[in-house]
């Protein structure tokens, strides 16, 4: 599509104290039904859900512990839509076997009709890594090895193979194949490892609360690197923006908050494309599910068409 691409993380599905509003802490299935169905009828390019197994006591209260699996959320929302893309944003694939992972999310992909986008990162919760018997120190090794590991498992054999340090399989078929030829792998944080492994070993990047002052730079060091390892093919760049509110808000929707006119909010975000990126990840401040599909549906009907750079 021309301009720039727009997703949205699902509200609900999960509920940091960093960004999830009130009115989630009641909501359910058929909130989820709700906005994925807005999103999906207003242009949205993808929807997507979160991944941590458990969290610990430590983490609970700023975390909370309402986090939906991502492919159980994602697959119950394939269901109800229609075009809308499906996200991890993102599966910490580093605590489970690849030919798990690959099953669950080669039969979403066949499910939905080719609508996977597979996000990846290392996770960050030691306790939980403990837990599942997976070591914390090693997990970027390890997501390295998942990622290729993926790759063949995602692919279009049905007896994938792979030979590594942490997984080693052949001979093991798995059908439904992906509906996707190839699974578009997008790798997710600003850490240097994280940019580097995106660059290196991914079709797109996730940024993880990278402002806009910085992504100039992460974009420049992601292309020279892949310059640099001769890499061929087409390459999303993501951003997650600032919270947004369509029109005037009326209640006080905080500082970093953008709002105003769709022509207000539109020449901001088009900043984000001159700087290269591809797909913005926008997210709403809303009181409750009615204002949120609101402001989904203006934001697809009267900020979206206003995103194209030559608009």
């Amino acid at each position: 599509m021309s301009g720039l691409a727009y997703g949205i993380q699902l509200p609900v599905q999960s509920q940091s104290t960093i960004y999830a509003e009130p009115w989630e802490a009641d909501a359910g299935p058929a909130d989820l039904v709700a906005i994925a169905r807005a999103a999906d009828g207003s242009g949205f390019d993808y929807i997507a859900g979160c991944d941590h197994v458990g969290v610990p006591r430590r983490l609970a209260a700023a975390m909370s512990t309402i986090w939906y699996d991502p492919v159980a959320t994602l697959s119950f929302l394939a269901g109800v839509t229609e075009r809308v893309r499906l996200l991890s944003h993102v599966a910490v694939v580093g605590l489970r076997h690849p030919l798990i992972t690959a099953k669950q999310y080669a039969t979403l992909d066949h499910l939905s009709g080719g609508r996977l986008l597979l996000g990846v990162g290392a996770g960050h919760v030691r306790e939980e890594f403990e837990a599942l018997g997976v070591d914390f120190d090693r997990r970027g090794p390890v997501l390295d090895e998942a990622i290729d590991a993926l790759r063949a498992a995602l692919g279009p054999d049905e007896f994938p193979e792979h030979h590594g340090k942490s997984y080693d399989f052949e001979g093991l078929g798995q059908r439904p194949r992906p509906a996707q030829e190839h699974v578009p792998l997008w790798v997710g944080g600003s850490s240097p490892a994280a940019v580097r492994r995106a660059a290196l070993k991914a079709d797109g990047w996730l940024p993880q609360g990278d402002p806009r002052d910085r992504l100039p730079a992460q974009i420049a060091r992601i292309r020279r690197l892949r310059e640099e390892a001769a890499l061929q093919g087409k390459f999303m760049f993501g951003a997650i923006t600032e919270p947004l509110y369509v029109g005037d808000p009326g209640w006080e929707v905080g500082r970093r908050t953008l709002s105003g006119s769709p022509e207000v909010l539109a020449e901001s975000l088009r900043a984000y494309g001159a700087m290269g990126v591809d797909q913005i990840q926008v997210r709403f401040r809303c009181r409750d599910r009615a204002e949120l599909t609101d402001q989904i549906t203006a934001f697809g009907t009267e900020v979206g068409p206003l995103l194209d750079q030559d608009s």
